[in-house]
């Protein structure tokens, strides 16, 4: 099975491609992804099956070989910047507050915008 690292993906689109070892740019869906996995870091290793769809090549029954090693505390955004990403995913969140009290779920579009910036600010704060 062809192996390679990934090189884009876009939680909110949900695909991105992957950086094959052997030099090819290969299409990558969320609905490859295994079981329970919605999303993957750039530089993932991954082995997986291909296959030549309308656009191009295309990976099918991703598995995660090695995930990549996470950023470094330099790498990290200053404390100062963090606060203000956090007060501004807070204030997020509290808009959301009236739709569940309401019994009504967020749409689709605004759900994956708020879930993508919920991943970045775990990111910053995960060692």
């Amino acid at each position: 099975m062809p192996t390679g690292k990934v090189k884009f993906f876009d939680d909110v689109k949900g695909f991105g491609f992957i950086a094959s070892d052997e030099g090819q740019e290969v299409y990558l869906h969320g609905s490859a992804l295994p079981e329970g996995v919605t999303s993957v870091k750039n530089g993932t290793r991954v082995e997986f099956s291909l296959f030549d769809g309308k656009r191009g090549a295309q990976a099918m029954s991703v598995r995660i070989l090695e995930a990549p090693v996470s950023l470094s505390r330099r790498d990290k955004k200053p404390a100062d910047e963090l606060a203000v990403m956090i007060q501004d995913l807070i204030r997020l969140l509290d808009g959301l507050g009236p739709s569940f009290t309401n019994g009504r779920l967020p749409d689709p579009k605004a759900s994956s915008r708020i879930a993508a910036i919920l991943r970045k600010v775990a990111d910053e704060l995960d060692d």
